[in-house]
């Protein structure tokens, strides 16, 4: 499903990843874990293709990510560490913006937004604005925005930051419950 041959990435002055190279099976739930500056976040990125490295090569579902990026960003949700939400609108309004935008075909976009919002457990709340929820709340909003495509493969990057214990909880059950 994830394959990566050989990346290095280069930022300036700096090497960030060098000669990483590892494959991930489907129905994985993978950690990367390191210190600060490890190229964590470089990595998801170019797993997303969102940035492209000095070398190597990226395969999402054998599809080369940085020759058809946008093939692989129709397979992959992702959500990146401090991500951002429009504080003003409301849950579902804001499920409904990030639906229009990473959906092709309007003809099911209701359908795809209540799937998100029930696989997300966020229901409950879909009518709050975004500026009154908690961290643990915003976060699955994010989860939901990052699946409303139906993701073949979910990047997401530090999604447990700034939970308490009881949220992180939440989160693990909910990543398990998306791999099935």
């Amino acid at each position: 499903m994830i394959k990566v041959n050989h990346l290095t990435y280069d930022y300036a002055g700096k090497r960030a990843l060098q000669d990483v190279s590892f494959e991930i099976a489907q129905g994985s739930i993978t950690a990367l874990v390191g210190p600060n500056g490890a190229g964590k976040t470089t990595l998801l990125r170019s797993l997303a293709a969102l940035t492209k490295p000095l070398s190597g090569e990226v395969f999402i579902n054998n599809i080369n990510a940085f020759i058809q990026p946008q093939q692989v960003h129709a397979q992959v949700g992702y959500l990146q560490d401090l991500f951002g939400l429009y504080d003003s609108l409301t849950v579902l309004q804001s499920m409904e913006f990030t639906a229009y935008s990473r959906l092709q075909n309007y003809s099911n976009i209701d359908e795809a937004i209540t799937t998100a919002i029930q696989r997300a457990d966020i229901g409950s709340f879909i009518h709050n604005k975004i500026n009154t929820l908690s961290r643990g709340m915003r976060q699955r909003v994010g989860i939901a925005q990052a699946i409303v495509h139906n993701p073949r493969v979910l990047l997401l990057d530090e999604p447990a930051s700034g939970l308490d214990p009881e949220a992180r909880h939440s989160l693990s059950q909910l990543l398990l419950e998306l791999r099935n």
